[in-house]
């Protein structure tokens, strides 16, 4: 599994970032090989952090660059500026399934 993380720091309002980008964003995840699932979380003050997860490199520089083109077409009057972009394979992944058992891998 692959991550990229982008954290914007002058957001002007997150919840409304998050609310806008939902399904524009969920549309270009939506049509993306390799998507596995997509975090929006409000940091405080004005931080606002996107987590993407995908299954390999490819798949998340391929929707990275529509993303982001995205963000600046249609988020721009919310003046993000630019964000803080780490990337990287996950190592430790440990996650809760359906019937209650933690999944490690």
């Amino acid at each position: 599994m692959y991550m990229v993380i982008r954290k914007y720091t002058k957001v002007r309002s997150v919840a409304d970032a998050a609310r806008r980008a939902k399904s524009g964003i969920g549309q270009i995840l939506s049509q993306s090989r390799g998507f596995r699932s997509y975090y929006v979380l409000d940091g405080g003050n004005g931080v606002g952090v996107a987590v993407m997860i995908f299954e390999d490199r490819e798949s998340a520089n391929a929707a990275n660059v529509k993303i982001l083109e995205f963000v600046q077409a249609s988020l721009h009057d919310l003046d993000l500026g630019d964000p803080e972009i780490t990337t990287g394979e996950v190592l430790v992944n440990i996650e809760r399934d359906a019937s209650s058992d933690i999944k490690y891998s």
